[in-house]
């Protein structure tokens, strides 16, 4: 019998017959894994099979290439039901979620990853600038996966201030003045994504959706015949639509 036992989000849960389904998850342990969930549409486990429920499981099967099985599966802390004051926070965690199915591999271990989309479970329904740190998530999401972006200093000059730019090409940061010449070229750099104690200002998260976006898509998702998924529209509609990009 093969196993492992950890700290998961759920992402999502399909129905299989009358009373189980088919659990995904990102783990501590083994990052991306999906499991029966015996009884998980029933009325006892219904809430813990729920995207963004915070659980404590362990999976069982008797070879590691089986589907295997969910059990002593326990909420480990606040799940989604914490975000149903703020549509956009729900639509926050779906898009997470729908972004984590898409772009991770089974089985493949992301620690870092894990504890991430744990920390912006957090974020969502404690911190009004939650936003912020999403779109950081994306970043890291991108890094995660072998593509991080280095902003780190100019391509161009190597200088480290005022950097305002990033090529769509080679994910590099460019300087407001050395960029200038090609700025309908560049994807804009918004201050927050530099560390610091920068705030996000009017705009700032909207471009930072627009860069993460582009690396997404054209790193994650086009190589594989991938689209982007709805979910990640959805959350910047209701973002705009509460003036938070």
């Amino acid at each position: 019998m093969s196993g492992w036992a950890g700290r998961a989000i759920a992402l999502g849960a399909r129905r299989l017959g009358e009373n189980d389904v088919i659990l995904d998850v990102l783990s501590d342990a083994v990052g991306r894994a999906s499991g029966l969930v015996y009884g998980g549409a029933g009325k006892r486990k219904r809430a813990l099979v729920e995207p963004g429920s915070r659980l404590e499981l362990a999976w069982r099967a008797r070879l590691d290439e089986q589907l295997g099985f969910f059990e002593e599966i326990e909420s480990r802390g606040a799940g989604p039901a914490h975000l149903m004051d703020d549509a956009a926070a729900l639509a926050g965690l779906a898009s997470m979620s729908a972004l984590l199915l898409e772009v991770t591999a089974e089985r493949q271990p992301c620690l870092g990853l894990f504890e991430a989309s744990d920390l912006l479970l957090d974020a969502m329904g404690n911190y009004q600038n939650w936003p912020a740190l999403y779109v950081r998530w994306e970043m890291g999401l991108l890094a995660e996966m072998g593509y991080g972006l280095d902003l780190s200093q100019c391509a161009l000059t190597g200088s480290h201030d005022d950097l305002a730019w990033v090529s769509p090409r080679t994910g590099r940061a460019a300087s407001r003045e050395a960029g200038a010449p090609f700025a309908d070229k560049l994807l804009v750099l918004p201050p927050f994504l530099l560390g610091g104690q920068n705030k996000p200002e009017s705009g700032d998260i909207a471009d930072g959706f627009a860069l993460m976006g582009h690396f997404i898509d054209r790193e994650l998702l086009s190589p594989v015949r991938k689209t982007m998924p709805e979910a990640r529209a959805r959350l910047i509609f209701a973002l705009g639509k509460t003036g938070r990009l």
